[in-house]
């Protein structure tokens, strides 16, 4: 026989999308196991039962190179696997760039067990999202929501194929908000969303669901070592990037012509020059005839500021040099000998 609980709350509010308690001390006391269950379940049953048809598992081929015990060069196709939610009925499909980079073949297989050939619209391993399409009509699909409102503690359900298996539902709290995370070619991405919602390998590319059941994030990684620490894209960012490869099949980035070091600043430099951070970039080679060549810089020239804001090291040079850099020249600040002077420069695309 069930009896009340008269003092059990959870650790961890957990919050629907409206910032509400799904389980409030007003009622915490007189629930019944069957009661909190209902509570926390309902929301999660609600949300698989809307976003699931719309999840699919993506099965890739890939072609790779090897050499045979002779030295010979071989080619042999090896396959993966992972996951993908379709965002618009005729099927357009976000999933991680990790998943589908280099692909020969992707196969989409969708919850009732129909199977499509995917083409490959587009990835960005920056921020470790693609866009792949199938050929279908009136196809299951989520709709994207945001993350810019999101709270600490808010609950988060995760859906993917993990190991293979169709549509495996997991789910927890948002943990954190606005981290940062190493994508595969070492940029660092922003505004990552930390959640203890359980991830496997498979569940890259799957969307990360609030209570509404609009996704507000792509599952990109997991650290292995530690316990329920899981990340996934913000879909604010994931909008961006996505609207990009539909327009232009990649990201369109800016670039500087430049490679240097980030270097930290001597106290009696940041005073002097009335610095907020002691961190900067020195230019330590110039391309010939590119951007940073023709707006004047040097070898050895300090780079505080780009476009009006603080640069105290690369990862803010990057972040910075988006497609909106383009196409007019951009103020540029540098120390050099002593002096601060301020440049314009041209970026060009990076390709």
């Amino acid at each position: 026989m069930n009896s009340p609980i008269p003092s059990w709350r959870p650790a961890t509010p957990v919050l629907d999308e409206a910032g509400r308690d799904l389980i409030p001390s007003s009622r915490a006391g007189s629930l019944t196991d069957e009661g909190l269950l209902d509570s926390y379940s309902r929301a999660v049953t609600g949300v698989a039962e809307a976003v699931g048809p719309a999840v699919v598992r993506l099965d890739v081929k890939r072609r790779v190179h090897s050499r045979d015990a002779r030295g010979r060069e071989i080619a042999q196709e090896v396959g993966g696997s992972g996951s993908g939610f379709i965002f618009t009925p005729d099927g357009l499909i976000a999933t991680n760039s990790h998943v589908v980079s280099g692909a020969t073949g992707i196969d989409v297989t969708l919850n009732d067990g129909q199977v499509f050939q995917a083409d490959l619209i587009g990835d960005d391993p920056d921020t470790d999202l693609a866009v792949v399409r199938v050929a279908g009509h009136k196809l299951p699909s989520v709709p994207l929501g945001e993350s810019r409102s999101l709270r600490v503690g808010q609950l988060a359900v995760a859906i993917g194929n993990p190991y293979g298996f169709q549509c495996t539902v997991t789910a927890g709290v948002v943990s954190a908000l606005g981290r940062s995370l190493r994508s595969q070619n070492g940029r660092l991405m922003d505004d990552v969303i930390q959640t203890d919602a359980a991830l496997n390998p498979g569940n890259s590319g799957g969307p990360l669901v609030s209570s509404k059941g609009e996704v507000i994030g792509v599952n990109t990684a997991v650290i292995l070592p530690a316990q329920g620490i899981c990340f996934a894209t913000a879909i604010d960012t994931a909008k961006v990037t996505i609207a990009q490869l539909l327009r232009h099949g990649r990201v369109r980035r800016a670039r500087l012509g430049i490679a240097g070091q980030n270097i930290v600043l001597p106290r009696r430099m940041v005073r002097h020059f009335d610095l907020e951070r002691d961190g900067a970039v020195q230019a330590a080679s110039i391309e010939r005839g590119g951007p940073a060549s023709r707006a004047g810089l040097e070898q050895g020239d300090i780079i505080v500021g780009f476009a009006g804001q603080r640069v105290a090291g690369f990862d803010d040079l990057h972040r910075l040099l988006t497609e909106e850099k383009l196409g007019g020249s951009v103020p540029i600040t540098v120390l050099r000998r002593g002096q601060r002077l301020m440049l314009e420069i041209l970026p060009e695309e990076a390709l």
